[in-house]
């Protein structure tokens, strides 16, 4: 996987899993990521309030489709929502460093050590360590740490990983289809089977 500089640009985006599954359709049927870029100015195919939000989805909707190997397209249609949710998961996490390290360290640790409940304190020590870690992270401001890990919440909640309970959340651990386990496996991405199913 490849390492990106840690961001906090996680703070003005979400899911997006319609958004996801519309452009991952639309490669399918033969459309260059350019063409859709195109569409997307043209007609909003993804319903946004504005054209900057309609540019903002397609570059991070887009972004995430791109760190995947484009083998994927028919297994996600072809697959159930909760896996399709999966991979749409994956693509967010491969293409957001800090977003990899949440999961990896704070949902893969809970479910190797048979915890299953995740909780605001769990969030605040995460960031503390990458503060220490990172210079960077040790720059930001608490307000934009505390809507991080809203948002990292927000997507794990969209994704099945986690309920949505006001304080300490369930955790839930994914059951990967044979399709799917396989399909990262043969892509060198074995380290996101570890982390979406609590692996050492």
């Amino acid at each position: 996987m490849e390492r990106k500089e840690y961001s906090a640009g996680a703070v003005k985006v979400c899911f997006w899993f319609s958004e996801f599954r519309k452009v991952v359709s639309l490669l399918n049927e033969g459309s260059s990521m350019e063409d859709v870029k195109s569409l997307n100015q043209r007609e909003n195919i993804f319903s946004a309030p504005t054209p900057l939000r309609a540019n903002q989805i397609f570059s991070t909707v887009s972004a995430r489709v791109s760190r995947l190997d484009s083998s994927f397209y028919p297994m996600f249609l072809e697959s159930d929502l909760a896996t399709q949710k999966l991979i749409a998961l994956v693509g967010a996490m491969a293409d957001d460093t800090l977003f990899f390290d949440f999961v990896y360290e704070v949902i893969r640790e809970k479910m190797i050590i048979g915890i299953n409940e995740l909780t605001d304190s769990d969030v605040r020590a995460f960031f503390k360590n990458k503060q220490i870690q990172s210079e960077k992270v040790a720059g930001w401001t608490e307000a934009t740490l505390n809507r991080l890990g809203r948002c990292y919440r927000t997507m794990l909640y969209e994704a099945g990983m986690i309920d949505k309970s006001k304080n300490a959340r369930r955790v839930f651990k994914p059951i990967l289809t044979p399709e799917f386990y396989q399909w990262l496996e043969g892509h060198g991405m074995k380290i996101f089977i570890n982390a979406l199913t609590g692996v050492r």
